[in-house]
């Protein structure tokens, strides 16, 4: 008996390291489509609509600098206080924001996942990629905050470090992107971790040195100080203080630390998210 060829056939996919990088790129159109969507529809129906983009940041660095600079007499090194934790809080946002949208993505999409085939992990990637907007807009207020400094009389110096901002960028992003991937996969059957994300992830920004210097972690609780010198994020908060503010040398161990955390990170969530998406369908 002869078998029959067909044009198309669909079977699952037994290599759990498979980027189906050749798929994405055909499924590219559908990227930019959900990109679109997140853009325009997270603020759709909100009176102030992007302007959250900046109010957040914004209030946050000033509450921060009251309690944490103007009470606590927590010292910067020398940098004006507000522009300190601005930085902080630009960069923690756009990890915070790609980790928390990531982390729910088998639950609020299951109807679509159900109905229709397209490489899964693009719906993560869409997040990551849709933030990217709002990360760019607080980062031209931080340089407008920035400039505004320069003109009261701070010092500045241009270094070649700020040729290293991409890294760190594409780092954060694939950080959030893998942590995400992994407590996604987990939430299909631990409905519990949704909760979990929100409160753990305040958590850990106290653990990232966002709001201190990593000096005074030392200074003040040496025995624990290695818990925040080992977060990867700490690493991603000081390096990008560092290159925008230059307020001492990059350490490209520092960097390659960075980019080893955070791709090994992406590769496990993906192998997990892989796993997962041959049978969530079963557990959601």
């Amino acid at each position: 008996m002869t078998r029959e060829k067909w044009l198309f056939e669909i079977t699952p996919k037994n290599n759990l390291f498979d980027l189906s990088l050749k798929e994405i790129w055909n499924y590219r159109d559908l990227l930019f489509l959900f990109v679109k969507r997140d853009v325009i529809t997270l603020y759709k129906q909100t009176i102030l609509g992007p302007l959250w983009y900046i109010i957040q940041p914004l209030f946050t660095s000033i509450i921060f600098t009251i309690v944490f600079n103007k009470i606590a007499n927590i010292e910067t090194n020398g940098v004006p206080p507000f522009l300190f934790n601005l930085a902080g809080i630009t960069a923690w946002n756009y990890f915070k924001d790609c980790l928390i949208a990531t982390s729910d993505t088998f639950k609020k999409n299951e109807n679509i996942f159900g109905k229709v085939y397209f490489p899964r992990v693009i719906m993560p990637l869409s997040i990551v990629v849709s933030n990217l907007l709002k990360f760019g807009i607080q980062l031209l207020i931080f340089l407008g905050f920035y400039f505004y400094y320069i003109t009261q009389g701070m010092e500045v110096t241009v270094s070649l470090n700020l040729l290293l901002l991409p890294i760190i960028i594409i780092a954060m992003g694939v950080l959030g992107l893998g942590l995400g991937m992994m407590i996604s996969s987990m939430v299909t059957k631990y409905r519990d971790l949704t909760f979990l994300v929100s409160f753990g992830v305040q958590l850990l920004m106290y653990l990232s040195a966002v709001v201190y210097p990593i000096e005074l972690m030392r200074e003040k609780l040496l025995d624990f100080a290695w818990v925040v010198e080992y977060n990867p994020m700490t690493t991603v908060i000081i390096t990008f203080r560092n290159i925008m503010l230059n307020t001492r040398n990059v350490s490209m161990n520092d960097i390659l630390y960075l980019c080893a955390i955070s791709f090994s990170t992406f590769l496990v969530g993906l192998l997990v998210f892989n796993k997962t998406e041959k049978t969530f369908i079963d557990t959601i």
